[in-house]
């Protein structure tokens, strides 16, 4: 079970009166929450179904008509406080998700630290979105756009950022002056819970958030068919956010997608390799290298091949696998599915061709799910890894020759979230920019990501942006007055 030092946190969330956990998930009414580095219980949480889905609704619907009257001034105050809140607890918090996620502690205080910042952010946001004036083109005639709350707003996370996925939709929907309704991932339900019993403290009237566990079919199912529920920000699958998107059509919800990612990393002769070889370390296996942003396909220009493969190999063979509080380099998976999907990519890479460098399988003294940090070298376009998204520690390194080789080999996918970018050449960088077709572009570094940016893709990586400016106006509606004083 989790220790007296992250139970002050934690002591409320999983009692099932606290929210609308009503229903039966797991056979009695409550979900098992295991640490995945060693398969241990950590807590049991309460569950809702259709029923308490619906109730959130309710709750939100009513609340709603207070919360978007509010002056943006008394938003920016709760989320302020929400702010203060979060890092007051942040070594709880990191706590929390190391036991349920098994990031290493270093990185679940960073991602403590990076949700913080969106709810900093859109606290000061919500006071910037003005009444804009337009010339007339009518005699006499007086206009206006105002920037209005489009309403509840249901927000699907995931599990690898199981705290900053929540901040960076609810603060911007909160800031604009929409209420919530919450649906996290099974595997990571403690995060969620922790951040809306820290909502409550914060100051956040009844009914203005909720967050609801449950199956995810049942809770989303019904927020999908609910014309009361009027936006809907997704973080996760591509296939799941094709589903969602169907399911939202017949309410004409406002969409906000973040979906799956297959970033390239390219490195072209004369780039600083040293630096390339650390950065693509940080692309690729971050959060062991379970996130859409996860450097995927690595292309490395025929003249310094050998010598990226030798150095990177060397690199990675000196990465550490551990229980996240040991803070290693590289934690567990979240589950079975994730182990599964590493062995078949390793396997049909090197059916097809590719030379394993290093890794190649499961830690047998760590544990089931904690898998090599692995390198393939010479891999084929016709490897699976190459065209799907792997969500773990595997690289998958291949040649290439020439620039416009390159950007087709890139550019031959249906994602088109992040590209990685490594040269020296200011004219060759201007041209990766133009030609890559991702909605965000890191040249000669991996870190992009921040509140003041607008984080999102292309083609099937996603819909809209969030953080930024952008992530705010997502919850809003635009009204146009036109006015005539008689």
């Amino acid at each position: 079970m989790l220790d007296d030092m992250t139970s002050r946190l934690t002591d409320r969330i999983t009692d099932p009166g606290l929210l609308p956990v009503k229903g039966d998930f797991s056979g009695d009414g409550r979900l098992a929450v295991r640490d995945p580095a060693t398969g241990e219980l950590i807590a049991q949480v309460g569950i809702s179904d259709a029923t308490g889905a619906r109730a959130a609704v309710d709750a939100a619907q009513t609340a709603f008509a207070g919360w978007s009257m509010t002056l943006p001034q008394h938003r920016a105050q709760v989320l302020h406080r929400w702010h203060a809140m979060i890092l007051d607890a942040k070594e709880d918090l990191a706590r929390i998700m190391v036991a349920e996620q098994g990031k290493p502690i270093s990185e679940a205080r960073g991602e403590i630290d990076y949700a913080a910042s969106f709810v900093q952010f859109y606290a000061e946001e919500a006071l910037r979105p003005n009444i804009e004036g337009v010339t007339s083109h009518l005699p006499d005639a007086e206009m206006e756009l105002w920037r209005e709350p489009v309403g509840v707003a249901a927000l699907i996370t995931p599990w690898n950022f199981p705290c900053a996925m929540i901040t960076r939709k609810a603060a911007a929907a909160l800031g604009a002056g929409c209420t919530v309704v919450i649906h996290p991932s099974a595997e990571t339900p403690l995060s969620a819970l922790a951040l809306s019993e820290l909502a409550r403290r914060a100051g956040f009237p009844e009914g203005v958030v909720n967050t609801v566990i449950g199956d995810a079919a049942t809770i989303v199912g019904e927020w999908t068919a609910d014309a009361r529920v009027r936006a809907l920000s997704f973080t996760g699958s591509t296939e799941v956010g094709r589903l969602l998107y169907r399911q939202s059509a017949d309410t004409v919800k406002r969409l906000v997608m973040e979906l799956g990612g297959h970033a390239p990393f390219i490195v072209f002769k004369g780039a600083d390799l040293d630096r390339a070889v650390t950065e693509g370390i940080k692309a690729k296996f971050a959060t062991s290298g379970q996130d859409c942003l996860g450097a995927n396909r690595f292309y490395i220009q025929r003249e310094i091949y050998d010598e990226f493969c030798a150095k990177f190999t060397a690199a990675v063979q000196g990465l550490t696998l551990g229980h996240g509080m040991d803070d290693p380099d590289i934690g567990p998976l979240i589950h079975d599915r994730q182990i599964d999907k590493q062995n078949a990519h390793v396997q049909d890479a090197l059916a097809k061709g590719a030379r394993l460098l290093t890794g190649g399988g499961v830690d047998q003294d760590k544990g089931p799910l904690f898998f090599q940090p692995t390198v393939l070298a010479d891999v084929t376009d016709e490897a699976a890894i190459m065209s799907e998204e792997t969500f773990g520690p595997v690289a998958a390194l291949s040649v290439f020759d020439d620039e416009d080789e390159v950007f087709a080999r890139a550019n031959a996918t249906e994602y088109g979230l992040v590209a990685y970018v490594h040269s020296l050449d200011p004219r060759r960088i201007y041209r990766a920019t133009r030609a890559l077709q991702y909605g965000m572009v890191a040249v000669n570094r991996t870190k992009v990501t921040g509140a003041p940016i607008p984080f999102g893709g292309m083609k099937q990586s996603g819909i809209g942006r969030e953080g930024a400016r952008q992530g705010l106006e997502a919850f809003t509606e635009i009204k146009y007055i036109c006015r005539d004083w008689g």
